[in-house]
């Protein structure tokens, strides 16, 4: 572990990354350490920042990789050489060699390249973070390409989720970074991370998602040739199409841009509310585009390694927070932040609308196509502190692939309105759900359990009627413990009170008799008040 925070290290200080911060940004005792680094000694180089922060990033490996693949989607929060750098991350990572492509491929399918391929391309067609692609034949004809995850990948994933988990540790000390739950967002990016290093499950993915989207006008999903696919190989359908990021040749095709910018937004809302299945790795590189008809273009999606659901009640409380921003409601949108959960139960309302509505106006009082959900977010993160409020993780992936889409659609059509291409969407999604054809499905969902335990019903009265009778009886005889508890109570409190009253007299006859000895009179009357007291202390 100290190695591979040396290597980190090193490979910061080699490539000069410190130039890149926004140094008038920081605070002034974090500049004054950076004028005096070590670091200042080292040179620069000729080459540009873009392709030193690219070249560092491969060489740390595949988790920088894919922080890289991400912030390349955001064009509009990066400077254009550094995001045309990063671009080259997404399919253009250093492959491994093809003779240990040709080994792994024969070792995971048990048989020699021959008897699988009629033809297969030593040479990879594509290099990725994780995984690189080559083109093959089957011996039935079929174009394919067959997929390989690098070897001893897993290992150096290992030692960097181990680095980042240290350092989320650490970030827990500090009050301001644990509202984040830093432990708990890193173990969510590990389990979809390593998911990507089975490619099982990422063809099982692809199936799930070519089933949603079957003889869709919107997207094509590749086909997966299971017989030849196993843990660390897949072979799956060719797909030919132009790079969603190639925007010179989609313009010289003719492509709608603008639809196709739309369509994007109406394939994730589709898959998050419709299906509640979404690809959850939606950069560039993985996005293709069919232009036969450039007018009704037609999105290819290729590596499901990584993706994403929500429960019922996320998915309803996502929906209507989306709809009361789209219409300005910030006491709704606070409402339903402390319904869920999101923040605390002990949260005001009123004030925490107040705090969002700050933030939020002045962006929303912009021209809806000028609005970044990006932006959004990050007031909302900002205001939330004052209110303890914490990353929900089950929400990571779905906000990395909403700004994913923002950042992809904009690209397309800078004029991009994603604000009004959701809001016919969830508000048609929401009038479905609440109304009878959402209450007919959801009969249906439950059909096959109803129909099991409606034999038992019966069965299942005479045990409810039997469970009510049982606590009945038993709040009765409650009940009845609890009279006889008082009365006794009672009769104790009496006797306590006659035996004082006894104390007294006897106390008051034994004071009178010196006293009436010392006047002369007769004692009868003490003799009398000393009977009645003895008499109330025996009555006990």
């Amino acid at each position: 572990m100290s190695f591979r925070l040396f290597r980190i290290s090193w490979v910061i200080a080699r490539y000069r990354l410190d130039t890149l911060l926004p140094l008038d940004r920081l605070p002034w005792w974090l500049r004054f350490l950076l004028w005096f680094s070590p670091l200042r000694l080292m040179p620069i180089g000729q080459r540009s920042r873009g392709e030193r922060l690219r070249i560092a990033l491969e060489t740390l490996g595949p988790i920088f990789i894919k922080f890289g693949q991400m912030l390349s989607t955001r064009r509009d929060l990066l400077p254009e050489d550094i995001a045309d750098e990063l671009k080259r991350l997404q399919d253009q990572v250093p492959p491994f060699p093809g003779e240990q492509a040709v080994t792994r491929v024969e070792k995971e399918l048990e048989m020699s390249l021959s008897d699988a391929f009629a033809f297969f391309d030593p040479s990879p067609l594509a290099s990725a973070s994780i995984a690189q692609v080559h083109v093959a034949e089957l011996h039935s004809g079929e174009d394919v390409v067959v997929k390989i995850i690098r070897p001893g990948i897993d290992r150096i994933m290992r030692q960097d989720m181990a680095l980042m988990y240290q350092v989320a540790k650490l970030l827990t000390m500090v009050p301001e970074a644990r509202r984040l739950r830093p432990v708990e967002v890193i173990r969510d990016y590990e389990a979809t991370l390593f998911d990507e290093l089975d490619l099982y499950k990422e063809a099982a993915n692809t199936s799930q998602l070519k089933r949603n989207f079957k003889d869709s006008p919107l997207l094509f999903v590749p086909t997966i040739y299971w017989p030849f696919t196993r843990r660390h190989v897949m072979v799956q359908e060719r797909i030919r199409g132009v790079p969603v990021a190639d925007i010179h040749t989609l313009k010289a095709n003719g492509t709608n841009l603008k639809k196709l910018a739309e369509r994007g937004v109406e394939i994730f809302f589709t898959q998050v509310f419709r299906d509640n299945f979404f690809h959850a790795d939606m950069h560039p590189g993985n996005i293709f585009v069919n232009c036969d008809n450039p007018e009704d273009p037609q999105y290819i999606a290729i590596d499901c390694g990584i993706v994403g659901s929500l429960t019922r009640e996320d998915q309803d409380y996502l929906a209507r927070n989306l709809l009361a921003f789209f219409h300005q409601d910030y006491y709704e949108v606070a409402a339903l932040h402390i319904e869920s959960g999101w923040v605390g139960e002990n949260t005001r309302a009123n004030e925490f609308a107040a705090a969002i509505r700050t933030v939020c106006e002045p962006i929303l009082e912009k021209p809806l196509k000028d609005i970044s959900f990006g932006q959004v977010l990050l007031g909302l993160f900002q205001t939330a502190r004052r209110f303890n409020m914490e990353v929900q993780p089950q929400l990571v992936l779905l906000q990395k692939t909403l700004l994913n889409i923002e950042g992809l659609g904009r690209q397309l059509y800078p004029d991009l309105d994603l604000w009004s291409t959701a809001k016919p969407f969830l508000e048609q999604w929401m009038k479905e759900r609440a109304g009878v054809g959402g209450l007919w499905r959801s009969l249906k969902r439950q059909a096959p359990e109803l129909s099991h335990q409606l034999p038992e019903l019966p069965v299942l009265a005479h045990q409810a009627l039997h469970r009510m009778e049982h606590e009945h009886r038993q709040r009765q005889q409650q009940t009845s413990a609890i009279s006889n508890m008082q009365q006794q109570m009672a009769r104790q409190g009496k006797r306590q009170h006659r035996l004082r009253i006894g104390l007294v007299i006897v106390g008051l006859a034994l004071a009178w008799q010196p006293l009436s000895q010392w006047a002369g009179s007769q004692q009868w009357p003490v003799l009398v008040a000393a009977a009645i007291g003895l008499l109330l202390l025996v009555w006990q």
